[in-house]
């Protein structure tokens, strides 16, 4: 028999514990976002039983079709690529968005936002490794998109997101997380914007960025397993 939901978190939970041990962090400062993409609502219901409360999707769509299943009490981050003409069911699904890769779709957000009066929470993703087959906004551009955030009363920018080339060793990812967090240090003394949250790992190289400061880190398969279709 696979093992549990709960077991997996389990074994998790002692993975970043010891991370966050070998760098001198306080484990209290990592979340933890279930990336629930592909899993039915009744993988959901199981992980909400064994205590996640905050779970990743991809896909508005899948979404749309998923969120109303599953239990009310949960909290729903954006991590795939938004287009604007889907921005209205994302801002009104959605906690938190991930994945804001231009000051189009940032602005989308704000009208969007602004129509169901309400703040939305966001995150910039960055392209640190400058892959022409990744989403994200070059390093050099995040300084503007936080100028013209300044004016923007309906978004609130938390922090920033980045995916590091796909290595079998965890170790490659490390420079890119660390080049994130020594931006994200340098953003917040030319612009004022505390930019508390770093979000960055995934399965493979979560515990390298719990090293390198991770805020929040998205688990999918290291949780769920093997996935189930929709």
């Amino acid at each position: 028999m696979p093992p549990s939901f709960e077991d997996n978190l389990a074994g998790i939970r002692l993975r970043i514990q010891a991370a966050c041990e070998r760098v001198g962090r306080h484990p209290e400062e990592v979340r933890l976002l279930a990336v629930s993409k592909t899993c039915g609502p009744d993988c959901v219901h199981e992980a909400a039983a064994a205590g996640m409360m905050n779970f990743g999707e991809s896909r508005v769509q899948e979404a749309k079709q998923k969120i109303p299943l599953c239990p009310t009490a949960l909290t729903w981050h954006l991590i795939g690529h938004l287009q604007t003409n889907k921005v209205k069911d994302a801002v009104n699904l959605f906690h938190v968005i991930q994945s804001v890769d231009s000051l189009k779709l940032l602005l989308a957000i704000e009208a969007a936002a602004e129509a169901m009066g309400r703040v939305m929470p966001v995150f910039l993703e960055v392209n640190v490794s400058g892959e022409s087959n990744k989403f994200g906004l070059a390093p050099e551009a995040v300084p503007g998109i936080l100028q013209a955030a300044n004016d923007l009363r309906r978004v609130e920018i938390q922090g920033v997101l980045t995916m590091p080339p796909l290595a079998e060793d965890p170790e490659y990812a490390r420079p890119f997380f660390r080049t994130l967090r020594e931006h994200r240090d340098r953003w917040r003394k030319e612009t004022g914007f505390e930019l508390r949250e770093l979000s960055m790992g995934m399965s493979h190289d979560f515990e390298i960025a719990v090293e390198e400061g991770a805020t929040w880190i998205r688990l999918g398969s290291i949780l769920f397993g093997k996935r189930n279709r929709l």
